[in-house]
């Protein structure tokens, strides 16, 4: 579409939706969610994280969607989207639709296929909503799959089999999300309005919703996952939410961890998998709405319905509110950085106050003061710490009573005085004594807090006397000491507070008269009655609101720094193969200029599934008061899987960059690591090209096999029986083919089907590789002399880690690919190995050789194509390494050697029963010789003298 094409569709935008890729979140796709005066499905795709507006391209799917539907209709619009890790499912009004594998494009235009629920209309599906568990797949594990659900708000009719269905990819057969057996009940009758799965754990986590009566109950429920289907009986007991989360909106996972967040009006974190939550925030009539998250920096933001925009980190019990947004129409945006973007229909809005230490939060404004509107009493409780008890004053409306109370969301921060002083934030406390004041705070001071001076406060120049009057207030009555002094309470000193150390304090709330004021205790089981305290001896402290709040609540500054060891990467993946382990090591660095280090833990290790490795964590201070962790992860059983490992400095504040780091372990094979052989000698890639390498005494050591070369079988060298093939061009014929088993023997794997060389379309790394897959390619080979004798068949395991020799436990079988024989090995076999051996043979129906030392020698000719894998049991890995060997110069192969050697007895036998047969009839031959040679000599000499007499005559 071009910008005039999309931007007619802008008027008629309600709402927008925003899909990122699970592996690269800087891929993302948008969609315009339309009123019912405009038709269509427009999306737009940004491989940038929507940097750009005009880098953004769009496209109209509208056609697309409409040949699944076989017909038009009014009124369609996209209404919920997922990007899956090789799927894009789109919810629509008018149905959900689910692409063809990202992967594996059939054509140029993105197909789709359409889910069908029956019972379901469009009113149902402008209500629906998906669900997702965002992970990463990339080098996918047979366990890792990806599921999505869907849900509508209503509740399911006789005729439905439910109102929530999931499935997993390749989302074609979409379930119930709720068991049989719970169809029926009528006991509970309530509606999912989530239904997550949590892969680390196999499970099915709900959040219900129900309602008997006027009383509104919120209930989260996990299913253990039996053939990808929820079973009957919970994992857990329910966990009830208390009655004040009674607008509960959904339940996500945060990317790649095992963090769950439930949210609505309030928000609440799981770190079980549902077993357990914890209250987060609350915001009573305001309800948050969305939620955007980034794996990288571990942010996480709400959205409430009022526009306030609010900022966690994963893992942590705090949160700050970071502004607000006044745009009607616009949804959040992650990028694959950290950074987050506001999007807009007609234009993006990147934030770029992206800071070393802190937090992308520019695009809502100025940091917002999260103080409220009431007075504080500070009460001492040493020079370093302090109490602010926040005022609610008796006649203040239930309603509101919770707008003058310290909230979690004041956990962590600062507290400052407009006059001089600020406070760190350590602990809120929710109370209902001592009357006036129902919530307190406990700080540590950071600068000293400015009193009050004689000349804004002339009370100050007197002393003060206590007295109790009723059960709640105390008159702090003025009593002169200096003749002439003008002392006297007045109305401005309303709502501050009288500091005595050592004593209660107390927040005046009203003056009688010049001498007189009422007021409240904040410690009233320590005020003793009727005592005076001389001037000086006690202080007044002005942070009340009555003329202005005289105090503010903002963020702390980064308090922690993360360092991790030996990576750059925030969120890293590490395999751990059976039996092996891994060790993480990090260290947090205070930055905590005025407030202490406490000498207790710093980082708190959380452990997604605790049931598939033995995590074990060990932490000290070093002298510079830097915290030091070291994990150590051990493969402790032999199943296949994956879980988070959560690293959390709890104490830091969100304003840090970092406060999370979420590693992925694998209890798994690496894709890096493989084995390989290491040849005898080596030979240089030029010399393998050229295909010459001569040894010392001029002997080639590479053999350029012939074209669609078979070695010989064991019935001989004319005779192959193999179905490989090597160096083949399918344009030359085939060699040693004249045998009917040969004939029927033989088939070619990437040059099937060709009629050149060239369309078999052979890479270099292929013509080089020793795979038995990739043999049509291969041309040259090494060569040795007959008989290799002793040859060391050296194997090494390469991985991220290094290269190791292979050794015990790592057992091996041999064999060679074209079932040749006339080859040998020899290895030792200590006790141990022995015992290994005996139990494996039996089961692998094969012989079991120990690596280490392992020798090969061969009395055969031609090539030989060696396999060599490593026992199962051992490794999660399917290690398997081949080589070849080339065998030249060998005798005459049988059975010529064994011919020549019969004939050449036969004609010696002969010889020798000649011999004797002349003997036994007195026959010498030497004699026979003599008198023929004497006999001929005769007649020779009779021939001459004829010759010379005919010659005389004829003269």
């Amino acid at each position: 579409m071009t910008k005039s094409d999309i931007t007619q569709v802008y008027p008629h935008v309600v709402d927008l939706k925003v899909a990122k890729c699970p592996c690269a979140n800087d891929v993302a796709l948008l969609g315009f969610i339309l009123n019912a005066t405009y038709n269509g499905i427009y999306i737009g795709l940004s491989f940038s994280g929507f940097w750009d507006y005009n880098d953004t391209m769009w496209y109209n799917l509208t056609d697309t969607i409409y040949s699944q539907l076989g017909e038009e209709h009014t009124e369609l619009s996209v209404v919920d989207m997922v990007l899956t890790n090789h799927f894009l499912v789109i919810l629509t009004s008018l149905g959900l639709f689910v692409s063809g594998d990202l992967r594996y494009p059939s054509s140029s235009v993105l197909t789709f296929t359409r889910a069908d629920f029956c019972g379901f209309e469009r009113v149902d599906y402008v209500k629906g909503k998906l669900w997702y568990n965002e992970k990463c797949f990339a080098n996918r594990e047979h366990f890792e799959v990806d599921y999505v659900t869907i849900t509508f708000e209503r509740n399911r009719t006789l005729s439905e089999s439910s109102s929530c269905f999931y499935t997993k990819e390749p989302f074609h057969e979409w379930l119930p999300c709720l068991p049989h057996i719970l169809k029926g009940m009528k006991s509970f009758p309530s509606t999912v309005i989530t239904f997550l799965v949590d892969q680390e754990h196999s499970a099915g986590i709900y959040l219900f919703s129900s309602q008997v009566g006027h009383k509104k109950s919120t209930i989260a429920s996990v299913s253990i996952l039996k053939n990808n289907k929820p079973g009957l009986k919970p994992k857990f007991p329910l966990f009830v939410f208390p009655s004040s989360f009674s607008s509960p909106v959904g339940m996500v996972f945060h990317p790649r961890s095992h963090f769950l967040y439930a949210y609505g009006n309030q928000v609440w974190l799981s770190v079980d998998g549902g077993n357990t939550f914890e209250l987060l925030a609350d915001f009573h009539d305001d309800i948050i709405k969305n939620t955007y998250h980034s794996f990288y920096t571990s942010d996480i933001t709400f959205v409430s319905q009022s526009g306030n925009v609010y900022l966690t980190k994963a893992g942590l019990t705090r949160y700050s509110k970071i502004g607000s947004i006044s745009n009607k129409i616009f949804t959040l945006y992650y990028d694959h950085m950290g950074f987050i973007h506001k999007l807009t229909p007609d234009h993006f809005e990147a934030d770029v106050s992206l800071r070393t230490f802190g937090n992308s939060k520019g695009i809502f404004g100025q940091a917002p003061d999260m103080g409220f509107e009431t007075a504080l009493a500070p009460q001492y409780i040493t020079l370093k710490e302090i109490i602010f008890y926040a005022y609610v004053p008796a006649n203040e409306p239930q309603e509101n009573i919770y707008t003058k109370k310290f909230s979690n969301m004041h956990l962590g921060k600062v507290i400052h005085s407009r006059k001089t002083g600020t406070a760190y934030i350590r602990k809120v406390l929710q109370h209902n004594i001592p009357d006036g004041f129902l919530s307190s705070v406990i700080a540590e001071v950071i600068d000293p807090f400015g009193i009050e001076e004689v000349n804004t406060s002339p009370c100050l120049s007197s002393s003060l006397s206590i007295n109790r009057t009723g059960n709640v207030f105390y008159e702090l009555t003025l009593q002169s000491q200096t003749p002439g002094t003008n002392s006297s309470f007045q109305d401005l000193d309303i709502e501050k507070t009288v500091v005595i150390p050592g004593y209660s304090s107390f927040l005046i709330i009203s003056v009688l008269d010049a001498k007189n004021a009422l007021a409240i205790a904040t410690m009233p089981e320590g005020v003793l009655n009727n005592m005076t305290f001389p001037k000086d001896s006690w202080f007044l402290y002005n942070l009340g609101h009555r003329n202005g709040r005289m105090w503010s609540i903002y963020a702390k500054p980064c308090n922690y720094w993360f360092q991790h060891d030996h990576s750059l990467s925030l969120n890293i993946l590490k395999y751990i193969d059976l039996g092996k382990s891994r060790t993480l090591e990090v260290k947090v660095i205070p930055n905590t200029k005025g407030v202490r280090t406490l000498e207790i833990p710093l980082l708190k290790v959380i452990v997604g599934n605790a049931n598939l490795l033995e995590v074990k964590a060990e932490g000290s201070f070093d002298d510079t008061d830097s915290y030091i962790m070291k994990i150590s992860a051990a493969s402790k059983a032999l199943r296949q899987g994956s879980t988070s490992l959560a690293l959390v400095v709890w104490g830091a504040s969100t304003e840090c960059f970092v406060t999370t780091v979420v590693p992925t372990l694998k209890n798994s094979c690496s894709y890096l690591k493989s084995m390989h052989h290491i040849p005898s000698k080596l030979i240089p890639l030029e010399d393998w090209i050229s295909g010459v390498h001569k040894d010392s005494q001029g002997f080639n050591m590479i053999k350029t096999l012939p074209i669609n070369y078979r070695p010989p079988s064991n019935m001989g060298i004319a005779i192959p029986l193999t179905d490989n093939f090597y160096h083949v061009d399918p344009s030359k014929p085939i060699p040693r083919n004249l045998f009917p088993k040969s004939k029927r023997s033989g088939k070619f794997k990437q040059c099937a089907n060709m009629s050149t060389r060239e369309e078999c379309n052979c890479t270099n790394d292929q013509k080089f590789s020793h795979a038995v897959a990739f043999s049509d390619c291969r041309e040259k080979v090494p060569r040795f002399k007959f008989p290799v004798t002793q040859y060391p068949v050296s194997l090494e395991i390469y991985s991220e880690d290094g290269r190791i020799p292979v050794e015990t436990p790592y057992l091996v079988t041999v064999t060679e690919v074209n079932k040749r024989e006339n080859w040998k090995l020899k290895h030792s076999v200590p006790d141990n190995i022995k015992k290994l051996k005996n139990y494996l043979e039996p089961r692998l129906n094969a012989p079991v050789y120990n690596p280490l030392g392992l020798n090969l020698s061969i009395k055969g000719s031609e090539l030989f194509h060696f396999r060599v894998s490593v026992v199962p049991g051992v490794t999660f890995c399917n290690l398997v390494e081949e080589f070849q060997i080339y065998v030249d110069e060998v005798p005459l192969p049988f059975p010529g050697h064994t011919l020549i050697a019969v004939a050449a007895a036969v004609a010696l036998g002969g010889l020798i029963f000649t011999t004797f047969m002349f003997q036994i009839r007195n026959i010498h031959p030497s004699d026979m010789c003599q008198k023929l040679m004497r006999r001929n000599k005769v007649n020779l000499s009779n021939f001459s003298m004829n010759q010379m007499a005919h010659r005389s005559k004829s003269e």
